[in-house]
C-alpha cells in the first residue's frame, strides 16, 4: 500500500465493540480509514490486558485493511513470528521493552512485515535515532501507554519535530504516528509538528457519523 504524501488514519480497536468487531472495522473501512491499529498488552509491560495473535489471525480473515500492531509488551521478540503469520502488516514495539532493538527490528523484516518503534512520553526522541534508517515508521506516544481516554500530551509536539527533523535528514519516507487523545484539534498540531499517522479510537469509534470523524482528523 502507498502512503506517500498522505495523512494516514488508523482507527483503533481498543475502542471497537469487541462482540461486533467486524462491523465496527467494516465501519471505519468504508469510512476511508487507512489502516486499523490493534493494541497488544500484556499485563506487565503496561498494566493492562488486551488480545494476541488469535484474535489478530480472526481480525486478518475479517478484513483486507493495512493491520497495524502495536505491540505493549515486555518481550517482543519473542512473539513476532506469532503476530507476523497472524496476518500483521507492520509490529510497532517499545524501545523501552526488554527486547534488543536492532535484533527485533531484523527479526520483523526477516518475517515479511514492516518495523516500527514506539517511544513513551518519558522517552527521549534521541532514544529512536539510531534505528530510523532500518524502520518504517517511529510511533509517539501522546499519552502514557496502556489505557485509551486519556487526555492528549501537548508537551510530546517538540519530540514529534525532533524525529521527523532527524528522519528528513536519514531516512525522508519514514512515517511518524502519534496514538493518544487525538480529535481534530489536537491532530492539527501533531500533523504541523511532523505526524503523518494519527491513531484515534474513542473519538471515531464513539462517533454517530464515523466517516465524518475520520474525515475531520485527515
Amino acid at each position: 500500500m502507498d502512503f506517500k504524501n498522505k495523512i494516514k488514519i488508523s482507527p483503533s480497536i481498543l475502542s471497537a465493540d469487541y462482540a461486533a468487531l467486524r462491523e465496527d472495522i467494516e465501519k471505519v473501512n468504508k469510512a476511508g480509514a487507512d489502516m486499523l491499529h490493534v493494541d497488544v498488552m500484556d499485563g506487565h509491560f503496561v498494566p493492562n490486558i488486551s488480545i494476541g495473535p488469535p484474535v489478530v489471525k480472526s481480525i486478518r480473515k475479517a478484513t483486507d485493511m493495512f493491520l497495524d500492531c502495536h505491540l505493549m509488551i515486555s518481550d517482543p521478540i519473542d512473539y513476532i513470528d506469532s503476530f507476523a503469520k497472524s496476518g500483521a502488516d507492520l509490529i510497532s514495539f517499545h524501545v523501552e521493552s526488554n527486547s534488543p532493538v536492532s535484533e527485533t527490528i531484523e527479526k520483523i523484516k526477516a518475517a515479511g512485515v514492516l518495523p516500527a518503534l514506539v517511544v513513551k512520553p518519558g522517552t527521549p526522541a534521541e532514544a529512536v535515532f539510531p534505528y530510523l534508517k532500518d524502520i518504517a515508521m517511529v510511533l509517539v506516544m501522546t499519552v502514557e501507554p496502556g489505557f485509551g481516554g486519556q487526555s492528549f500530551m501537548e508537551n510530546m509536539l517538540p519530540k514529534i519535530k525532533t524525529i521527523r527533523e532527524e528522519a528528513n535528514r536519514v531516512n525522508p519516507s519514514l512515517m511518524i504516528q502519534v496514538d493518544g487523545g487525538i480529535v481534530p484539534e489536537t491532530a492539527k498540531l501533531c500533523v504541523a509538528a511532523g505526524a503523518d499517522v494519527l491513531v484515534s479510537g474513542s473519538y471515531i469509534f464513539g462517533a454517530a457519523d464515523i466517516e465524518r470523524a475520520v474525515e475531520s482528523l485527515r
